[in-house]
């Protein structure tokens, strides 16, 4: 196991053939990076190929491989029943698919999943491989066998993965301790050896490790005729709570009850001038006796205080900033929960402005300043996108440029997974900013935060945008976009060329990630882009294109109508 969960957990297993000539089973632990502990959990597998089917082997293993691989490759913002619902169900197909593959050799497996997230566990389970709980001396059985309900057909399979086209998983979740003890164990072990016993030997073995091969012993010496094998998880204490937990955690918590004063204080913070303040949220310039430095604190208003959406968005945001392993985000100081008593977001204050305040004031940006912040902009992009995160609302007003030079990305408030996040607020966006796609209702992706980003940079330098500027509700028709040169003529045509790319009406004509633009950004002006300048009048604009046809095919028909009549 990695160092990181040894502080919390530690678990063992064993796997044998036992009196069988091939071991079908499979056991499995993950070894996620702190990051990934920190927002996915710990997880941990066993399956038992089906005995009918001629690779039970290769099934099982696929299926411990795959799940435990897959699982931490879902949305961090996912629950773990939705991620392994979705995972599992691949996996069936992908099982399936190698039976249609393999002269229709059938490629089943049982497996039970347990995932240990913050303060809670989750168990997805199909077949007749089992987990138990041990608490307080008791031993709980957690999954049902799905086995046919007749004492001579109890060793046949109702479910299993790769059985047929869709597989019906259950789920079970629920709190767990320090001091608890998992067992997932197949039916070579618990159909051999006695809850008593089972029970004996989990208090009588204290390593994992030597639990679960006592385990494994005691079915082989009971005449189990079937493979062996047992996970055993203990638990050592429970660790911070994973998004989950903070998201249900905001529920419980509520905003300030009015604007804060000047040298007022919340949960310690002194408050020294209000910053911001709109219908939605104030932010405020705090000061803290415990932590060094200026923070920022930012509080819903009184009037979202019932607005459930708005709150699990700060509490998101928070999370998610805390993550980010980039110096284009703002420090965040994580404080429990359990340790506040208002429902607020505090981050690192940087003395600075926003691109969009500088601008205001009169800053005129040259072609150095934008390429160098851009450049910037896009590695901050790209370490959010690794991450499969959206930021949804790109612009200058969004964009800190610091006293140290750094630029830093703010307000993840109404960002989401790329693939999609059930506690993201809908409704986001600058319309100016927004692209084509986007105005049409279509759900936001990765590209459409590059758009933004290239609609930023055009506007930073000419106080234009491509299209022309968009308000709310509006319904624009999108032509060609308007070169920046026009009202720039000191910007180099690579860069003219680059921002034309980013900005363009269509999606597969823009620039696929931020990696993709930054290389086009640093090679400059010693490698072009190619770029469609203006799009056939067919695209722009077919009724007008046809109504020019029109005209010319009767002005032609009226002129032969002439040659006939002088003639």
């Amino acid at each position: 196991m990695s160092n990181v969960l040894e502080q919390y957990l530690r678990a063992g297993t064993d796997s044998r053939a036992g009196r069988k000539s091939r071991n079908e089973d499979a056991v499995g632990i993950a070894t996620p990076s702190a990051q990934e502990f920190a927002a996915r959990g710990a997880a941990f597998a066993i399956a038992d190929g089906v005995s009918g089917c001629e690779h039970g082997d290769r099934a099982s293993q696929y299926a411990v491989r795959g799940v435990l691989n897959d699982y931490y490759a879902t949305p961090d913002t996912w629950a773990p029943p939705i991620a392994l619902d979705r995972v599992i169900t691949a996996q069936n197909r992908w099982l399936r698919s190698q039976k249609n593959n393999s002269n229709d050799t059938a490629l089943a497996t049982t497996l039970s999943f347990l995932v240990l997230s913050g303060s809670r566990y989750c168990i997805a389970h199909v077949g007749d491989t089992r987990v138990y709980r041990l608490r307080e001396n008791r031993l709980e059985l957690l999954t049902t066998d799905h086995v046919w309900n007749h004492p001579q057909m109890s060793h046949v399979l109702t479910r299993a993965l790769g059985l047929d086209n869709s597989v019906a998983v259950d789920y079970c979740e629920g709190d767990w301790q320090a001091g608890d003890i998992f067992l997932l164990l197949c039916d070579g072990v618990w159909a051999s050896v006695p809850e008593a016993e089972l029970l004996k030997i989990v208090s009588l073995y204290n390593e994992p490790d030597i639990c679960s091969r006592k385990l494994c012993d005691a079915a082989i010496a009971a005449g189990s005729e079937d493979n062996v094998s047992a996970v055993v998880v203990q638990c050592l204490k429970t660790p911070p709570d994973s998004v989950q937990q903070r998201l249900a955690a905001g529920r419980q918590l509520s905003p300030p009850p009015a604007r804060l004063k000047t040298g007022s204080t919340l949960d310690g913070f002194v408050i020294e001038e209000l910053l911001y303040e709109s219908r939605e949220s104030f932010v405020y310039r705090a000061t803290h006796p415990q932590h060094s430095g200026e923070w920022v604190l930012k509080t819903l208003s009184p009037l979202m205080a019932d607005d459930e959406t708005r709150r699990l968005a700060l509490v998101s945001e928070e999370w998610l900033t805390a993550r980010m392993p980039s110096k284009h985000f703002a420090e965040v100081l994580v404080i429990q929960h359990d340790q506040r008593n208002f429902l607020y977001l505090a981050q690192r204050f940087y003395t600075g402005a926003t691109l969009a305040r500088r601008q205001n004031s009169g800053h005129r940006y040259n072609v150095v300043e934008i390429v160098q912040l851009a450049v910037q902009l896009l590695r901050a992009l790209g370490a959010l996108h690794r991450l499969h995160v959206v930021h949804r609302d790109i612009k200058p007003e969004n964009l800190h440029l610091a006293s140290d030079g750094v630029l830093r990305i703010l307000d993840l408030g109404v960002a989401k997974h790329a693939n999609g996040d059930a506690q993201a607020v809908t409704s986001a966006g600058t319309p100016s900013y927004m692209a084509p796609e986007l105005l049409k209702g279509e759900e936001a992706t990765l590209g459409t935060d590059l758009y933004a980003a290239g609609v930023t940079l055009y506007h930073l330098l000419s106080k234009q945008f491509p299209y022309g500027e968009v308000e709310p509700f509006q319904k624009p028709k999108f032509g060609d976009p308007t070169p920046v040169t026009r009202y720039r003529h000191d910007v180099p045509l690579w860069l003219d060329d680059l921002l034309l790319k980013a900005c363009a009406r269509d999606a597969k004509d823009r620039f696929e990630t931020a990696e993709e633009m930054l290389l086009a950004l640093e090679r400059g002006e010693t490698h072009g882009l190619i770029v469609r300048r203006q799009s056939p009048l067919v695209e722009r604009n077919p009724i007008a294109l046809w109504q020019t046809v029109a005209l010319i095919s009767l002005l032609l028909n009226f002129f032969m109508i002439y040659l006939l009549l002088v003639q």
